[in-house]
């Protein structure tokens, strides 16, 4: 199914009431640091604090535009995605029922819980999450909503390209966390339709990278994931996933992060900017901090896409030296 920016504007105009427009600030540290002129786009802050309501709202306000009745959705998450649907059914309306790995963060876990969704956290790992949660669907029946390979998910998180381009308009380059490819696809999908010039690229982690490998292959590519403190990062792509396509057209290029990095990252954006961000939000950083990015086309947008991180986490990262 193609997506194009007039599905994003749509979408903007679905998820307004809702979704907050987020702070786009200079960081002078990080633009010290690097030697470019860096912005954050600071999705850290928003409702919910992930990018993720911003596609789970468009995608909840269009099922219920269609259904004649409440609609019983089902979705599998790392955790962010099904806060923010558990959020957006609360308000819209809608039977959640979402399926997570059980070491999902506990932060994640409880806020799920507190919107009244039907929590199911006892899959081994998200891979196992996603299977289950389409199976349910199935059997129930119920719509499946992924977190990245749905239309409406994608053109959701569309909205925030829009907002870096609107805010932003001399930027260069957009740096953007890469998990499924959702929020990657989306804010492509914006930006190159309005300023094709802009250079749009993803950022992996080291331990979990799909689509750095599926790119290098020519197709989707399993991989074995291994452990690392950005959760909502890691696992595998869905096989049918409509993200990889949009990623090989109309990315600049993807890259890698090491664990070290996303830990640094954290402790730097706290300590300049006061700011907290999970491991999966604050890849764009570390693609910076790492020089895993060239900045060839300042100035540069490094999006900080969610602050779900478990407090402990949290703690022993900032006590790290």
């Amino acid at each position: 199914m193609s997506i194009t920016l007039e599905d994003v504007l749509r979408a903007r105009e679905r998820v307004a009431s809702y979704v907050r427009r987020t702070p786009l600030t200079h960081a002078h540290w990080l633009s010290d640091t690097t030697g470019g002129r860096i912005s954050l786009k600071l999705e850290s802050l928003q409702t919910t604090n992930s990018f993720k309501l911003r596609g789970a709202v468009n995608a909840i306000a269009a099922l219920v535009e269609r259904s004649s009745g409440t609609p019983h959705v089902v979705t599998a998450s790392a955790g962010n995605h099904g806060r923010a649907m558990a959020w957006a059914a609360e308000r819209l309306g809608g039977r959640l029922t979402v399926f997570t790995a059980h070491d999902a963060p506990r932060t994640k876990l409880d806020a799920i819980r507190r919107h009244g969704a039907d929590l199911r956290a006892a899959a081994p790992t998200y891979d196992d999450a996603e299977r289950l949660a389409k199976a349910f669907a199935e059997e129930a029946p119920a719509t499946f909503i992924s977190p990245y390979n749905h239309p409406d998910v994608i053109a959701g998180a569309g909205t925030l390209g829009l907002e870096i381009l609107e805010d932003a308009p001399e930027t260069g380059s957009v740096i953007v966390p890469v998990g499924g490819g959702g929020l990657l696809s989306g804010i492509a999908i914006a930006i190159k339709a309005k300023t094709p010039s802009v250079r749009v690229i993803g950022v992996e982690v080291e331990a979990s990278h799909p689509f750095c490998t599926s790119l290098a292959a020519g197709r989707i590519v399993k991989i074995e994931a291994g452990e690392t403190i950005a959760d909502g990062l890691s696992g595998n792509l869905d096989p049918d996933t409509i993200t990889f396509e949009i990623i090989r057209t109309l990315v600049d290029d993807t890259v890698l992060v090491s664990e070290e990095g996303l830990r640094r990252s954290i402790r730097s954006l706290v300590a300049n900017e006061q700011i907290i961000a999970e491991g999966a939000g604050i890849t764009a950083v570390a693609a910076l901090l790492e020089g895993r990015v060239e900045d060839d086309r300042a100035p540069t947008v490094a999006i900080v896409s969610g602050a779900n991180i478990d407090f402990n986490r949290l703690k022993d990262i900032l006590a790290e030296e």
